[in-house]
């Protein structure tokens, strides 16, 4: 295969550079909120990506000033909490079967997959990089889910995730209370990879998705599913029975 070196979708940017892809979410004057456009877009790119045997890193990353404000919403700033859960309770679109489609295929790429978080990650864009493998976050990010307070669930995926991450009863703290984390409580919680500095971010996720796309990557790519799947499934049992067979 022999991909483009810059594809341009409706707000998502696909951007290769020898063996990493840099994938931006590219909607600023909306904040980068994922809505019905930009998650068929997101969904074609990552498609893409999957059948891509010349990258071996991905970086997810948002347009300046925040990484995503989560589930697109048309309602006025300065709507009451009533009439922002009325908005949302009544809402009928296909977010999220087109949000848990991407999350899924961004979790169950072959390549390392590196959230680039610049801004503030809110709801379901806190969630599309909870499926990434690692996060690397600046000091100025912060971090909330406001489903609970808008009268709505937060998707199953993204649940599923946290949890695991951080188990129930943190995740019930996160989820149901609310409330605003920086970068550094979250790399404290183990979510985050790593913290920097706003203008050292860049540098930060580029060493790492180098240091990762100079591994080998038969050995990375299986081991990232086995890790996967133990996550989802404790200890593969196929594995367990054949692991230790005599050679014959």
């Amino acid at each position: 295969m022999n991909p483009a070196a810059e594809t341009h979708r409706p707000f998502v940017n696909l951007k290769r550079s020898d063996s990493i892809a840099w994938l931006t979410l590219d909607r600023p004057e909306r904040r980068n909120a994922l809505g019905e456009d930009i998650l068929v877009s997101l969904i074609s790119a990552l498609s893409e990506l999957r059948d891509d045997d010349t990258t071996r890193v991905v970086v997810l990353g948002g347009t300046a000033p925040v990484f995503s404000a989560g589930a697109e919403s048309k309602i006025k700033s300065n709507s009451s909490d009533e009439e922002r859960r009325t908005a949302f309770a009544g809402r009928k679109s296909a977010f999220r079967r087109l949000f848990e489609r991407s999350t899924v295929l961004l979790e169950e790429l072959e390549q390392i997959t590196i959230a680039m978080i610049g801004g503030h990650a809110i709801g379901a864009g806190w969630g599309l990089a909870l499926a990434c493998d690692f996060r690397v976050a600046s000091s100025k990010a912060q971090f909330w889910i406001p489903e609970i307070d808008l009268g709505v669930l937060l998707g199953v995926g993204s649940t599923t995730r946290l949890v695991r991450a951080v188990g129930p009863i943190r995740a019930k703290e996160i989820i149901l209370g609310g409330g605003r984390y920086s970068a550094d409580q979250l790399k404290e919680l183990g979510l985050l990879t790593s913290v920097a500095a706003p203008d050292a971010l860049l540098d930060e996720t580029r060493t790492m998705a180098t240091t990762f796309a100079a591994k080998p990557f038969s050995p990375l790519a299986q081991m990232k599913a086995r890790i996967n799947a133990i996550a989802a499934n404790a200890v593969p049992a196929v594995d367990v029975a054949t692991q230790h067979f005599l050679a014959r």
